[in-house]
């Protein structure tokens, strides 16, 4: 194994950004606060709750908060997800041509492990780098770097798919190709936070050119 495909998870996998917005819009109303989906993209995408809650929910125990925020986002879960599309055509593929792959996320383990239930991949996707069991969480590079070092992959051979900018710094702070999926923001505003190309979603026929670039760098 000499080249590797790393994935976020949220957004990435799995469209589950709907799921968050509701989740946050419904919490917030609560307190009788409103906030719309371009609030939310502004300000809470690709955060790390206890980053965020301080300020969303001042006076509050951001803890106790974010695990309540996450139980509500497992229970959405269980009505079942699909993955995005053409993941699993590109699963297919990796597996066969010998790339390493692996999960990176932010988020905790637990839901991470449903979000992956969700759409049928749990059992086929088992490197799974979590942001919390990392010496620091996305933007910081060291989850991308404790997934190379999982997978035994230099930087310059792996491909990481992110579709948020907290995700893409840390995938290029780690010198890692980085791929922003449109999944919530658009090309200019991915490649603003450091995406070097960007996809609509796996089955955008320019993934063609990105992976036949690094089989042609993995075997020179």
């Amino acid at each position: 194994m000499n080249r590797a495909l790393l994935f976020d998870l949220d957004g990435t996998l799995i469209h589950s950004d709907p799921l968050h917005f509701a989740i946050f819009a419904e919490m917030l109303a609560e307190r009788g606060q409103v906030i719309d989906q371009a609030f939310y993209e502004a300000h809470i995408h690709g955060t790390h709750n206890l980053d965020s809650f301080p300020w969303l929910f001042p006076g509050e125990d951001a803890k106790l908060l974010s695990v309540e925020k996450e139980a509500r986002f497992r229970d959405r879960l269980a009505m079942g997800q699909s993955p995005m599309p053409g993941v699993l055509p590109l699963l297919d593929r990796a597996e066969a041509e010998g790339w390493g792959i692996a999960v990176v996320t932010n988020a905790p383990r637990i839901n991470a492990e449903h979000m992956l239930a969700a759409i049928g991949l749990k059992e086929r996707l088992p490197n799974l780098v979590i942001g919390d069991e990392c010496a620091r969480a996305k933007p910081d590079p060291e989850p991308y770097r404790a997934a190379l070092r999982l997978l035994g992959v230099n930087p310059e051979h792996a491909i990481a798919f992110e579709d948020s900018p907290s995700g893409l710094a840390a995938a290029r702070g780690a010198g890692v190709y980085t791929v922003g999926i449109r999944s919530t923001a658009d090309d200019a505003a991915l490649r603003a936070a450091g995406a070097q190309f960007t996809l609509s979603d796996f089955t955008d026929p320019a993934l063609e050119t990105i992976l036949q670039r690094h089989n042609k760098e993995a075997v020179t």
